[in-house]
């Protein structure tokens, strides 16, 4: 009983922890106040994801929440994060999942504008430019860039996230959309989650299958990039293409 005593003592008197829920906060230092009035530069990472998510969950404030999806994800990785590693932190439903993916497409469409298809794509730093979300997100993906007879992007596609093989990459989804688009060549763009960049053996095939594809269809295949966090290594510079 005594034990129990003070440690409710020490809870009421000594705790210094964080505040869980927004209405425990002072007015001005609650998330969407503080925004209104400083500016959404004044608030944190955790915060400005807080006015995102809007409430909490019977239990859990909404800046827990936040806190606990930064923990899990990173800022760095969270625009490519999926719906269901979303949905596993305890509070995030898919309503709340959709919320947070929106906002991320939609700050992706600010900084790479539909103006980006205008773009020239003349070696390989510029392939990997336009795909600089890959360099963070946490699964390979392979992307297809389209271009047209002066190598201007015309489209940029996703053709499959997963480990890199044969089966997830088949010619047909590479070269299906360059038909419908009347694209002249393509680029191939990969990334390496494990941050080295190096080709594996498995890309090497990967890429000769797609060139003798392309060849077939009269698409030119000009290089295969692949990224990583920090570096990117093209076949067509290494002339392994």
């Amino acid at each position: 009983m005594l034990r129990a005593f003070f440690g409710v003592v020490r809870s009421v008197s000594g705790s210094k922890r964080k505040p869980q829920f927004v209405g425990d906060l002072p007015r001005v230092d609650r998330p969407r106040e503080k925004l209104a009035q400083k500016g959404s530069s004044a608030l944190s990472d955790a915060e400005l994801l807080a006015v995102i998510l809007g409430t909490g969950t019977r239990g859990i404030g909404v800046l827990q929440i936040a806190r606990e999806i930064l923990k899990s994800h990173g800022m760095s990785r969270l625009p490519s994060v999926s719906l269901s590693d979303l949905e596993t932190t305890k509070g995030v439903g898919i309503a709340r999942a959709c919320q947070i993916l929106a906002c991320m497409e939609l700050g992706r469409r600010v900084f790479c504008p539909e103006n980006e298809f205008s773009a020239l794509v003349k070696q390989p730093e510029d392939a990997a430019a336009l795909s600089r979300e890959l360099s963070v997100a946490r699964k390979e993906h392979f992307c297809t860039l389209y271009l047209d007879t002066r190598n201007r992007l015309i489209k940029k596609e996703i053709i499959s996230i997963g480990t890199l093989n044969a089966s997830l990459v088949h010619p047909r989804e590479v070269f299906q959309p360059a038909v419908e688009c009347s694209a002249a060549s393509v680029i191939l763009v990969h990334n390496h989650p494990s941050g080295d960049a190096e080709p594996s053996r498995e890309d090497l095939l990967l890429t000769k299958r797609l060139v003798a594809a392309g060849e077939i269809m009269g698409i030119d295949v000009l290089d295969h990039v692949i990224v990583a966090r920090r570096s990117f290594v093209s076949l067509k510079e290494r002339k392994l293409m």
